[in-house]
């Protein structure tokens, strides 16, 4: 899977996201090792805290479904019903849940935009002295 299609399925799943509130729509393609896609998109809530995020959204149905391997994730967004002109990086929240099962050394994080423009992180870039489970033992 290359990160044009990566990126690709992340703007098919930014088409079911549920945000009456904010307006700002996000969708995610989380690709396992084994190359199975699990797509996410955020959906939110009135009381906000309940609201989920794209990124974790993927992350717990990739986690439901027993896969605990993952390679990257794609990630775009922005104001419902317009192109995604800009990049949109996942927020803390997402870059902990992405700490807790994916290596920061090679775990990569592809944003896009609507015209064809990418940026790709790897996670310890974005999350330099990131908290995970190696900080337990």
């Amino acid at each position: 899977m290359d990160d044009e299609r990566l990126v690709e399925l992340a703007f098919e799943a930014r088409k079911r996201s549920y945000a009456p509130y904010s307006h700002w729509t996000v969708g995610a393609a989380l690709l396992a090792t084994d190359g199975t896609v699990y797509q996410g998109c955020n959906i939110e809530n009135a009381a906000y805290s309940p609201s989920n995020c794209a990124e974790r959204t993927a992350f717990h149905r990739a986690v439901f479904d027993g896969c605990r391997s993952f390679e990257a994730i794609a990630v775009v967004g922005g104001p419902q019903g317009q192109e995604a002109s800009d990049f949109c990086a996942p927020c803390g929240v997402c870059r902990q849940v992405m700490q807790e099962f994916c290596d920061p050394a090679t775990f990569r994080i592809v944003l896009g935009r609507s015209d064809g423009q990418r940026k790709t992180y790897r996670l310890g870039q974005l999350m330099p002295e990131g908290f995970g489970p190696d900080k337990l033992l």
